[in-house]
């Protein structure tokens, strides 16, 4: 049956996302015709469906080791399981189409803890990424074949298990005479190198930094939790950057650790607020100052990591943070003087909403044909991986 699906000419899969903010679960039912390794990608219908309250504050929950039992992580992923198997199952009927139009599904899962640098444990070196989000569940409410818990694969190689959506950067992005920044900004915030007429071997990535997550988190406390983002930036934009607390901030060891590296909640969590929220400043003036504090990093991780090697032509924006205005605008200010034209996924045709979940679908196919999925030179594997892990419904 995974034969059948890889060697259709035109295959249908769902892509399911939730990221490190927590907001929801992204759903994008996607068409890919050809080969896998230049497929043609159309996005065929997208949902965006916010997670019920209780179910937010319990992954949050989850983000504490202490509070993260055996019991309660496996009850999580049960239900994101359900919850992921709704989504997809919505985004099939709202295409206007029926579970038997569609191949597979391709979940990411829900992050809880990223921790890839080997360290001792028991007496032996250990790797640790936890994605929660249970495949057998989707596979059994969809009667779908799911794609799931992809980044383990390249763990098990030696490398950092993240970003893996650069793999499906490549495929989807490169160009023949043009240098090409891709820059994420969900809760993390994560940049991929395509230089001009590259090959595999030298597209290169990493993670920046924060993203929208500091950012949403004074939010959050400056609105008692009513409002989880700075919407379009209005609370920075009425705010003044504290140079200060700024200088502080960028002195964080992360921003000038070597490649390969990778960062997530574990270190840009709400306790990384520790020193933002006893400066005793208006909200507004922190809602401004983590904004700059992001759109520095992207630029400090271009002048640190790349332009020594490759001067870029364009930067395109995707993930939330996109839709920030004075988020894009500061980043303007940092690239126009470097020579760097800032753009959105929108302004090249594409959707900033649905990039990563559409990602997510392209791994998948690669994994249903037992190809290759991941890039060594970005997670510092030492081989490449086939990531993802395959629940077959009942149906098979």
């Amino acid at each position: 049956m995974l034969q059948k699906i890889a060697e259709k000419p035109v295959r249908r899969i769902v892509g399911l996302m939730s990221g490190t903010s927590v907001d929801g679960i992204d759903a994008a039912l996607v068409e890919l015709r050809g080969a896998q390794d230049a497929p043609e990608v159309r996005l065929l219908a997208f949902e965006d469906r916010p997670f019920p309250d209780e179910v937010r504050r319990g992954i949050f929950e989850l983000f504490e080791p202490k509070a993260a039992t055996s019991e309660r992580v496996g009850r999580m992923s049960y239900i994101l399981g359900k919850l992921y198997a709704e989504a997809a199952l919505s985004v099939i009927r709202g295409a206007g189409l029926s579970v038997t139009d569609v191949d597979a599904v391709a979940s990411h899962g829900q992050t809880i803890w990223h921790a890839p640098d080997e360290v001792m444990f028991c007496g032996l070196p250990a790797r640790c990424t936890v994605q929660i989000g249970e495949g057998a569940v989707i596979a059994q409410d969809t009667g779908l074949v799911t794609v799931s818990d992809f980044r383990v694969a390249d763990l098990a190689a030696g490398g950092q298990g993240a970003p893996l959506v650069p793999f499906t950067e490549y495929i989807l992005y490169r160009s023949t005479d043009a240098t090409r920044l891709l820059q994420n900004i969900g809760g993390i915030g994560n940049m991929t190198v395509l230089p001009a007429g590259c090959a595999p071997e030298e597209v290169f990535a990493f993670d920046t930094g924060p993203g929208n997550m500091l950012i949403d988190a004074v939010v959050s406390r400056a609105t008692g939790g009513r409002e989880r983002f700075d919407r379009g930036g209005a609370m920075a934009s009425r705010g003044k950057v504290n140079d200060a607390l700024l200088e502080e901030l960028k002195a964080e060891p992360y921003y000038a650790l070597p490649l390969p590296k990778s960062t997530g909640r574990e270190l840009f969590g709400e306790q990384y607020l520790g020193p933002v929220l006893v400066s005793g400043l208006p909200w507004e003036d922190l809602a401004a100052t983590m904004t700059e504090l992001t759109a520095w990093s992207i630029a400090d991780a271009y002048e640190r990591y790349v332009l020594p090697r490759y001067r870029a032509d364009e930067l395109l924006v995707g993930g939330g943070g996109s839709y920030n205005e004075n988020l894009l605008s500061r980043l303007r200010a940092h690239f126009a003087p470097l020579g760097v034209e800032v753009k959105t996924q929108e302004d090249v045709g594409f959707s900033s909403d649905a990039k990563e979940a559409v990602a997510f679908a392209v791994l998948a196919d690669r994994c249903l044909a037992g190809l290759p999925n991941s890039l060594p030179s970005v997670t510092g594997a030492k081989n490449t991986a086939v990531m993802g892990k395959i629940s077959l419904p009942p149906r098979l």
